[in-house]
């Protein structure tokens, strides 16, 4: 969900601000939550119904109030029919409003927003985390949120997360997946589409079953780097054995020999040296020098470079005698 609070809207110049960048911001930025304090909205004092109704045109989804927040008399009239008008929670007991609301959010979903001021040089009001424990309490949103999931997968921004509509993953590769029933398997499996090319998921569906309330990560290995396609052969011919083990310059497994001695592979950087490890102990061994063509910036990469290359022994066994192994096993 994507949430904008502006905070402390000041006179006629905040709210010419409002009417007039707003709803740009909402359309470009495609905002789900918009939450606008405007106790100063009103000359820098309070608040008034209409200047109320204009920010809820603008599109903001809930306006909120502070220690200014009967300043303008007729505040304390209209917030009991203004539902999305928030004045502090921790007010005393009988202040006309409400503390809190259910909003229905623009992309369907429903958010609880909740107001309270600090103590600290302010009057002295009611402790405000327990008045927001008490509201907490009392949601009926809580039973469905409060079980989450933060899913961790690096460098995989744009990946969207299958049967939850709107979530994709950040810059990072984070985001966050909500309202996962307790005690049973729920399956958060990601969609690849939207991701950078050059980063792959190592694997894309898990399954979790959480107790109610808590917040459980999820991390899903990722592997960035150009992906190549490498045909490399033997110093005699041979295609290299199948199931040897590849390993860039860091020593970072990348892949694995297939079918006729091809390699496919993640290349981090533009020229790397493949080390492809195989037999008992990993004691032959054979190296690859790769150098990717050049890709042009304005350009979005597709699909995979091709790379035929030879395959140089590193390392063998000391008898001099005996002949790279094929699958592992040394010639007779």
């Amino acid at each position: 969900m994507r949430i904008l609070f502006i905070g402390d809207v000041v006179g006629k110049t905040g709210r010419t601000a409002i009417s007039e960048h707003l709803p740009g911001a909402i359309r470009d930025w495609k905002l789900d939550l918009v939450i606008v304090n405007g106790e100063n909205a009103a000359g820098g004092f309070g608040i008034t119904e209409a200047i109320y109704s204009d920010f809820i045109d603008a599109g903001a989804d809930a306006v909120t109030l502070g220690n200014h927040a009967w300043n303008q008399k007729e505040a304390l009239v209209f917030i009991e029919r203004a539902p999305r008008l928030i004045r502090p929670l921790n007010f005393p007991r009988h202040t006309p409003g409400r503390g809190a609301a259910l909003i229905d959010a623009k992309n369907g979903a429903r958010a609880l927003v909740i107001n309270a001021m600090g103590r600290v040089f302010m009057e002295p009001l009611d402790d405000p985390f327990s008045a927001i424990d008490r509201e907490l309490a009392a949601c009926p949103l809580v039973e469905a949120a409060d079980t989450i999931v933060i899913v961790a997968a690096p460098a995989a921004a744009g990946a969207g997360v299958v049967s939850y509509p709107g979530v994709k993953l950040d810059a990072r590769g984070y985001g966050v997946v909500p309202y996962l029933t307790p005690y049973r398997l729920n399956e958060i499996a990601l969609d690849p589409k939207g991701m950078p090319p050059d980063v792959e998921l190592q694997t894309t569906s898990q399954q979790v079953a959480p107790r109610q309330g808590p917040v459980v990560m999820l991390r899903y290995p990722t592997v960035k780097g150009r992906p190549v396609l490498i045909k490399s052969r033997l110093p005699n011919g041979e295609p290299l054995p199948f199931g040897a083990q590849v390993a860039d310059s860091k020593g970072n497994s990348v892949g694995t020999v297939t079918q006729g001695g091809r390699i496919y592979a993640r290349v981090g950087q533009a020229e790397e040296r493949l080390t492809v490890k195989w037999g008992h102990a990993d004691a032959w061994a054979c190296s690859i020098y790769v150098k990717l063509p050049e890709q042009k910036e304005d350009k979005k990469m597709m699909g995979f470079d091709r790379l035929d290359v030879p395959c140089e022994m590193t390392a063998s066994p000391a008898h001099s005698g005996r002949r790279a192994p094929a699958n592992g096993r040394p010639a007779s």
